[in-house]
């Protein structure tokens, strides 16, 4: 029988990849040199403001400043990206660095970063050198593994976003082919734990619906919390961008410079497919049926460093399994799973720094063209006042007649992916005349209104996402809307309309109506229904509709989520056509009692439930109802609220406490002079030591944006520290 799994190989030394104690190389002048053409001014939101000579001494600035903000995370994002958070967090990490190494290979990145263009090797030089920096001036700073940041490593990390292509690869389903024996799929792949929507809302309004006679941009990232770093980085070469940094990346993610600005939104584009293999064995090897051909399954070895309780480490290896579509990562019945994806280290991390130096649409659609993009819709603005909606750039060609949702037949040559897709053929929306385009990670039909690409003129993998609640509802505000002001975009952001409990309280009231006149349910419900019948559908953190609301939806939701799971349809097609209306009822009642149970009465506002809190700098926060928190007033993305607050109740407590969501909202003004206002989650620092630790958590409840220092002049007396790296 072929050997598919993975064995421990024992107590080892270093093994193949770079040890945690490797010995960093004696560089220090070299470091000091560039390190002295670098300032970083952080204002008095902490943020900082970074500028060197050349793009890779800001690149410097910028990784020594992330690194003093939050080093854990920009070391735990690579430990992540190489496949090696098992050399930190011990056996809980070890399929999640196998899938990881199933594409990403150390050998590989370091032949990918010595033919890389010159330009971009040194920014990957002064990335790494700027974290070293980091380390040798702080010595008391102990990494839990990476203790010397190589260039390549940069190479890894390419993409900003929440979560990549990969994470759709289910781990127990890898674990199961990998050990040769069944594994219990988890709670979120059977759709029973509670999953907040990764995603975004980006908006852009041009000028003929501006009252200035500007283009505006909402940047508005959903994400975990705490994700990302808030800076500026410029140089005396062109670069001046600013805003959202995904820790660890020399890029700004989601932001603008003086010219430009774009936000990425996750897509519901496919562009990750799988491929059932039809597998025999003779010849002591094992091959897999293409066209009228046998090919043999390639084999390569991968060790997976792992730590040990003991402290000391081991290495499993694995003979990882590959066809001519991608890495094998579970079975179907007899036949093979493997997976095609996006993996183009380069191309993508050339994309993402160039993008945030164009100067307008033109010249973002040009270096598009590298198509190295595969995850994110951008919603784009520039001063000329050009607005666009554009599709992933990465999209493979394919033969419309398969149905890509599912494994397709591998043996069948027609299901191969055929190219990519050039940028004309993707749907995009440029300049439309309604004046506005959006996304909220829903279909592009309806990015720009009566505008918006037309779904019967694309493949049908364009979009697997569908619509969602808030797209319905930004299209009804932008619809509606006209002389926008920067201001009322920022109201708009955090418009409190529900439309998902729009459609669904009037189906609990009919529910209730047509219970019988006697039925003790009906008389027992009467006030709650009468409490939701009377709600406008929006949030209000003095509002006790809303909390009624979201623990009725919340019981709805438990009900929906394994059905909608186990027959690949959406929560909301769920919501709409799985729930009868004793159902319906029987939730309320539950959640009536809970509320009851937890708070002493079913009339609770919504304030005294849903918090903020953030206690220490941990990734994973110990949330506790007996130490201090804030009120949020705004609720999950599911229900359809613009402003997103991912919260739930954890074991041993009765309010909620949000993890994900709204982590960076600006608004930008392309007037004569870019103006932006910004808000964070908590705050810049992860130090509880440090007056940036919550000090934008008001504001960031309150939707108060505050305004941005992007100009020299605008950081006059806003200066709280003025230094070099290391100084």
């Amino acid at each position: 029988m072929l050997f598919l799994g993975a064995m421990y190989v024992g107590m080892m030394p270093c093994g193949m990849m770079p040890c945690a104690h490797a010995a960093a190389p004696d560089d220090t002048a070299r470091l000091q040199h560039e390190a002295r053409r670098v300032t970083i001014t952080r204002d008095d939101w902490g943020i900082a403001h970074v500028r060197g000579r050349t793009d890779a001494d800001a690149v410097f600035g910028a990784s020594y400043a992330q690194a003093e903000d939050d080093f854990n995370r920009v070391e735990t994002n690579y430990l992540v990206s190489l496949g090696r958070l098992a050399e930190a967090e011990g056996e809980s990490a070890l399929w999640q660095d196998l899938r990881m190494r199933l594409f990403v290979d150390p050998a590989g990145l370091q032949a990918d970063y010595a033919t890389s263009p010159r330009w971009l090797k040194r920014l990957m030089n002064a990335w790494a050198d700027g974290l070293n920096w980091y380390l040798r001036t702080h010595p008391q700073v102990k990494p839990r593994v990476i203790t010397h940041f190589e260039p390549w490593m940069a190479l890894s990390f390419t993409e900003g976003s929440i979560g990549g292509d990969v994470e759709r690869i289910s781990l127990t389903r890898l674990q199961a082919f990998y050990e040769n024996r069944p594994v219990a799929p988890d709670a979120e792949e059977r759709g029973t734990r509670p999953k907040e929507p990764k995603g975004s809302n980006g908006i852009a309004i041009a000028p003929s619906r501006t009252a200035d006679g500007h283009a505006l941009l909402l940047i508005n990232p959903h994400t975990s919390f705490f994700f990302r770093s808030e800076l500026q980085m410029t140089s005396d070469q062109g670069l001046n961008a600013y805003g959202a940094v995904t820790w660890g990346q020399f890029f700004i993610y989601q932001g603008f410079n003086p010219h430009a600005g774009w936000m990425h939104t996750s897509s519901g584009v496919d562009v990750v497919d799988e491929f059932a293999e039809t597998v025999t064995r003779h010849d002591g090897r094992v091959y897999y049926r293409y066209g009228n051909r046998e090919l043999p399954v390639e084999t390569r070895r991968v060790m997976v460093r792992v730590r040990l309780p003991s402290g000391g480490f081991a290495e499993r290896e694995f003979n990882v399994n590959t066809t001519r579509h991608g890495p094998v990562v579970r079975t179907e019945g007899d036949r093979w799973i493997s997976t095609a994806l996006m993996y183009r280290p380069v191309p993508a991390l050339e994309q993402s720094f160039l993008r945030t130096k164009a100067k307008d649409c033109a010249q973002f659609l040009k270096i598009s063209a590298l198509q190295a993009n595969s995850s994110n819709n951008t919603i784009f603005a520039d001063r000329k006042g050009e607005i666009a909606y554009l599709h992933p750039q990465f999209v493979p060609r394919r033969d419309d007649r398969f149905d890509y949702r599912h494994p397709v037949d591998g043996s069948d040559p027609a299901t191969d992916w055929h190219g990519l897709h050039a940028l004309s053929e993707l749907p995009q929306v440029i300049n439309p005349s309604d004046g506005w385009v959006m996304n909220t990670n829903d279909w592009p039909w309806s990015a720009s209104g009566g505008e918006s690409p037309r779904r019967e003129n694309y493949p049908r993998y364009m979009d697997m996402a569908g619509e969602n609640p808030r797209g319905i509802h930004a299209t009804r505000l932008l619809d509606g809307g006209r002389d926008f002001t920067a201001r009322s975009l920022m109201k708009a952001a955090y418009d409190p309309w529900l439309p998902e409990f729009a459609l669904l309280v009037p189906q609990l009231v009919s529910a209730w109506e047509h219970l019988p006149a006697g039925a003790a349910q009906k008389a027992r419900l009467a006030g709650p229904v009468a409490l939701l019948r009377g709600w406008d559908d929006r949030w209000a953190a003095d509002s006790t509709a809303t909390s009624l609301a979201v623990f009725w939806g919340d019981g709805l939701l438990e009900r929906v989520r394994p059905l909608a799971t186990a027959e690949g349809i959406s929560i909301y097609d769920g919501l709409a056509t799985r729930v009868s209306d004793a159902e319906k009822l029987d939730r309320l009642d539950a959640a009536v009692n809970r509320l009851v149970h937890d708070f002493g009465s079913w009339q609770v506002p919504w304030g005294t439930i849903n918090r903020f809190q953030r206690i220490n700098g941990d990734l994973v926060q110990p949330f506790s109802d007996a130490k201090p928190s804030m009120a949020v007033p705004f609720t999950s993305a599911i229900w359809g609220s613009l402003a997103s607050f991912g919260a739930k109740r954890y074991p041993g407590m009765k309010r909620y406490y949000g993890t994900s969501g709204n982590s960076f909202v600006a608004v930008v003004e392309f007037g004569r002079r870019v103006h932006a206002w910004a808000v964070s989650t908590g705050g810049e620092s992860s130090d509880p030591a440090s007056r940036h630790f919550t000090d934008q958590a008001q504001r960031y409840s309150d939707g108060n944006l505050r305004e941005v220092y992007f100009h020299p002049a605008q950081l006059q007396g806003h200066v709280e520290r003025r230094y070099a790296p290391g100084g």
